[in-house]
């Protein structure tokens, strides 16, 4: 199933916003009629000796989150790794039979994510595959978990959160984590408020003139802060860099300038300290920062030329609560700068015959 540009719509709303504020209610359907296959996958998965997580781009950074879920809620400690797929397919050894692989992609058409099954089952070991409703490439696999419908927008957003919902899910079954379970539950809801809050039109304008945007996050958020960048690229064509807190703080801070603005991803958790560094440095280099942080921070908000509340919510949870304010100021930007969000630029001529060389 390969992407093609979709029919153009002519302005706002954009297919990208339909997907963005779709998502609270397709995040209460994404398990429904799925308990059985999630159940059955982390049945198997659970009596492996290692688990791998596979997948490129937006569907990667789904893995890096589901690593930390595995790990912790799921209770399979080092026994799980999150890989791109062409990194697992072209240079990892083969898998054997007590080896599981998650392999997500939302077309299922991605020639590694789909050599990167093959991969997993040739050795023996069970295949679980999160992809889209309709997408087949990935059908071969023990497990076939299914997230929606697909997307017209290129930059994907709903398919991204149902992927983590279902990594979520998949961890509270692997780890018969009650708690965790309940809290997925209720992040429907949350998202519901999260989109009202804010007038994002206006955040993005407030926003649109700077050089450039970086993302910046630590634990699982930081696969916030890379999908992030990601969008923007895609969205909006922005220069944009998504990095892991402490890494900003190894040297790349350096190459920040009083007309860059800072987006910090910060909820409560073990990154939070080194996040307060990043901010502290933004504020002494006259870089703006808007900083997504609980309600009741106290630490990083006054630091910050704009603030989004994030309800409590568990860490390893939150990233499917975080990154849609950066899809929407995303989206915002891609309609102050005037173009179009849906389709990577396949319309422009240059960029066409880009995408027409690429074989993925």
């Amino acid at each position: 199933m390969t992407w093609t540009p979709p029919p153009p719509r002519a302005g706002h709303p954009y297919y990208m916003h339909d997907a963005i504020y779709a998502q609270p209610g397709a995040l209460r359907l994404v398990t429904r009629g799925q308990g059985d296959l999630i159940d059955g996958a982390a049945s198997r998965l659970s009596g492996m000796d290692r688990v791998l997580l596979s997948g490129i781009g937006t569907s990667w950074h789904a893995t890096l989150v589901g690593e930390l879920l595995f790990a912790h809620a799921g209770r399979l400690g080092h026994r799980v790794r999150a890989f791109h797929s062409f990194e697992f397919k072209s240079y990892w050894p083969d898998p054997d039979a007590r080896t599981g692989v998650v392999v997500v992609s939302h077309r299922g058409s991605k020639r590694y994510s789909v050599e990167a099954l093959a991969k997993a089952r040739a050795g023996g070991g069970v295949g679980v595959a999160i992809t889209g409703k309709g997408a087949e490439g990935l059908a071969s696999a023990d497990y076939v978990l299914r997230t929606v419908d697909q997307e017209h927008s290129a930059a994907h957003t709903v398919s991204y959160t149902c992927a983590l919902a279902l990594f979520a899910a998949l961890a509270a079954a692997l780890g018969d984590d009650d708690d965790l379970a309940h809290a997925l539950g209720e992040l429907p809801d949350q998202l519901a408020l999260l989109l009202g809050q804010e007038a994002w039109a206006e955040l993005a304008g407030r926003f649109a003139d700077r050089r450039r945007y970086w993302f910046v996050g630590g634990g699982p958020n930081t696969a916030t802060a890379y999908e992030a960048a990601l969008k923007m690229s895609e969205a909006n064509h922005a220069t944009a860099l998504g990095l892991h807190c402490e890494q900003f703080l190894h040297g790349p801070w350096a190459a920040l300038e009083s007309d860059d603005v800072v987006v910090l991803v910060a909820p409560p958790g073990a990154a939070y300290a080194r996040c307060v560094a990043v901010a502290r440095v933004a504020k002494e280099i006259g870089a703006p920062l808007v900083a997504l942080v609980q309600e009741d921070d106290r630490e990083i908000a006054p630091l910050a030329a704009e603030t989004i509340a994030i309800p409590p919510v568990n860490e390893l949870l939150s990233p499917i609560l975080t990154v849609v304010p950066l899809q929407l100021l995303t989206y915002h930007l891609a309609l102050i700068r005037g173009v179009n969000p849906d389709t990577m630029r396949a319309d422009e001529p240059a960029h066409g015959r880009a995408l027409a060389q690429l074989a993925l």
